[in-house]
């Protein structure tokens, strides 16, 4: 019987280390030096999110995502925020906004979002902000990532979620702009993430902000 407990022990511990490996590995390439910059570099802030009914929170007239984008812009005062949002509008209750996000994710969709980036080119460090939706980026922002050239570009990621970390978007991140260097980003619960000012400034000092 002991032998037989010992073996399952083994097993289970295999199992987790095995997960643990998987999760670590999704930051494999994340630059997490200081950035190299000069006094001519230009800052762009783009984001998603939304407010209405969230997970944990109910329904908020500023979305969790929102909250460390502002930090971040207060910090640095970025040359340029550029705010994702899609065309219609997701559902304010928080059931059918997930359900059609899920339609969204399966159907690979690319919904149309407003506005543009007409100077894209002329910055150097792209702060790409996302809370995560079904362990992934939201699909507009797939739309977003996907109508400009990010070749030598900077971005540093930044995202809010309940419990699911960064899911599988680094890795998303990762395929979609491979010319760009992606240096270390911040998550957060998103319940939480109006109360991260000075987390938000220890992360930037600490990528040589």
């Amino acid at each position: 019987m002991r032998k037989i407990f010992a073996l399952f022990l083994a097993i289970i511990s295999i199992f987790i280390l095995g997960s643990c490996s998987n999760n670590n590995s999704s930051n494999s390439n994340i630059n997490s030096t200081t950035i190299e910059k000069n006094e001519s570099s230009k800052i762009l802030l783009t984001y998603f999110s939304r407010a209405d009914e969230n997970y944990s929170v109910g329904y908020i007239d500023k979305g969790n995502t929102e909250w460390l984008a502002d930090f971040i812009d207060e910090k640095l005062n970025v040359d340029k925020t550029f705010k994702i949002e899609r065309i219609t509008p997701y559902p304010a209750t928080y059931k059918e906004c997930t359900d059609e996000a899920k339609k969204e994710k399966n159907d690979n969709a690319r919904p149309e979002i407003k506005g543009n980036v007409s100077d894209f080119n002329e910055y150097d460090i792209i702060f790409l902000g996302y809370p995560i939706w079904w362990g992934d980026v939201p699909m507009c922002v797939y739309t977003f990532m996907e109508a400009y050239d990010f070749n030598g570009k900077i971005v540093i990621p930044f995202s809010t979620h309940e419990g699911s970390g960064w899911g599988s978007s680094l890795n998303t991140l990762k395929n979609k702009l491979s010319g760009s260097t992606i240096y270390q980003g911040y998550n957060c619960r998103g319940s939480e993430a109006k109360n991260n000012k000075d987390s938000i400034n220890s992360w930037l000092e600490g990528l040589g902000f």
